[in-house]
């Protein structure tokens, strides 16, 4: 689930792998150093670094929405409708529900 307050929230293995990558001065020289081995693992035809590299750059493919073995697939939407009603109009039935 998403962060809706806002509220930071610890990553200490973030944090960890942050300090590990990074010298006293702050340089990201071994982050550069795992780039660099990622990258040969994925010319080297490492299927998995190839898809890695290709989510860092391209993002990640967009999954499908689609029922399962038990609902009917997830129908598409093909119109949306904006309907303006009048209000408060006291033989307006329908606006009792609202």
């Amino acid at each position: 689930m998403a962060n809706p307050r806002g509220q930071q929230r610890d990553k200490p293995f973030r944090d960890a792998l942050r300090m590990a990558i990074t010298d006293s001065k702050g340089n990201f020289k071994k982050l550069r150093k795992i780039a660099d081995a990622l990258a040969d693992k994925a010319i080297s035809g490492d299927v998995q670094a190839i898809k890695e590299v290709a989510d860092r750059l391209d993002g990640k493919v967009a999954q499908s929405i689609t029922g399962d073995d038990e609902l009917d697939p997830i129908k598409v939407i093909s119109e949306i409708r904006h309907v303006i009603v009048e209000s408060g109009h006291a033989d307006d039935k329908d606006s009792e529900d609202i």
